[in-house]
């Protein structure tokens, strides 16, 4: 079955407005990134956590977004590449936060792989259930191989050298920051381009239309492990930067939790935009470190009144909504 350019479900925006799309957000990225750098200069260990978890929620984008494959065990992914990264520091010497990023994408990669191959055997609500399955067995896990991962004492002694052989990575956290936004920027390049390829296309059928996309000779199965394992490398990524910024992984990189935090914070940005992915995470984790310190005893009520006016007011996500909202005005004008 052939398929034309005209498909509602693999035809795609046009490709300036693409381009135009992805500077600006390219820009956006710096600009944000200097103004924090220069703005909060004493809290950039909190800016850099929040770019390793953005690289969390950019991974479930990839699956959840893209794809609309159901998950609460994304953790086991940014765990994976966190942990490995640690282990070849504390345990095998190897301490270039290059090779360290490499190790935990590698690491990240093969848990969305068997993670993948786990989870996609379900649909809907087993689906989910499995995907809990897997963050609590990959948790339990690491708890239990303590001689490697330290188990509920976290692994320490993890010693990053100089980026590059020239950037220490000091107290204040200015290198990992830095290091952690031109990860951040050349990973977003490279999804932006993955997401309008012909595969993120692809895709995004599977998510619409799987019996369609089949229909047309493509494997879905396929797709959605392909998209798992791309996942995986986010956020190993984002777990290797997180282990050689504080240079521990705790048990709670593998927590349920964070894995339930990650999908909040997709919701919040919204769904199937890596833009809304960003925004989501940034806003989430700000916003609980605002007012968390503001009132320490009630702050999840903060937190918990915020997600259901976005959910109530904003169902498409804070960024979703507000694009909705941009091409109405542009509709209008035409």
């Amino acid at each position: 079955m052939a398929a034309s350019m005209n498909d509602p479900i693999l035809a795609g925006p046009p490709v300036r407005r693409n381009i135009l799309g992805s500077l600006i957000g390219i820009a956006a990225i710096i600009a944000v990134g200097i103004i924090g750098y220069y703005l909060f200069p004493n809290n950039l260990a909190l800016l850099t956590r929040i770019i390793a978890i953005a690289f969390l929620v950019l991974s479930v984008d990839l699956v959840t977004g893209y794809c609309g494959v159901a998950t609460l065990g994304h953790a086991a992914l940014f765990g994976a590449g966190a942990y490995a990264a640690g282990i070849a520091s504390a345990h095998y010497g190897i301490s270039d936060p290059l090779l360290m990023t490499i190790v935990g994408a590698l690491a990240g990669a093969l848990a969305g792989l068997v993670s993948g191959l786990i989870i996609l055997r379900a649909h809907g609500l087993p689906q989910l259930v499995l995907s809990i399955a897997v963050i609590h067995l990959f948790h339990e896990a690491a708890n239990k191989a303590s001689s490697w991962t330290g188990g509920s004492d976290g692994l320490s002694g993890i010693s990053p050298t100089a980026l590059l052989g020239i950037f220490e990575f000091d107290l204040w956290g200015r290198t990992s920051y830095v290091y952690g936004l031109v990860l951040l920027l050349l990973v977003f390049i490279l999804l932006q381009v993955l997401v309008r390829s012909p595969f993120g296309m692809l895709a995004r059928g599977v998510r619409e239309d799987p019996v369609r996309i089949s229909a047309m000779g493509a494997s879905v199965q396929s797709v959605l492990v392909r998209m798992y394992v791309i996942s995986g490398v986010v956020a190993g990524i984002g777990g290797a930067l997180n282990a050689i910024s504080t240079q521990v992984v705790g048990l709670d990189s593998l927590s349920f939790t964070l894995s339930a935090e990650s999908l909040v914070m997709l919701v919040l940005g919204g769904t199937g935009s890596l833009y809304g992915a960003l925004i989501g995470t940034v806003v989430f984790m700000w916003f609980e470190d605002v007012v968390s310190a503001a009132n320490p005893f009630h702050w999840l009520t903060m937190v918990g009144a915020l997600l259901i006016a976005v959910v109530l007011f904003a169902p498409k996500g804070l960024y979703g909504t507000a694009a909705a909202f941009a091409e109405r005005m542009r509709g209008r004008r035409a």
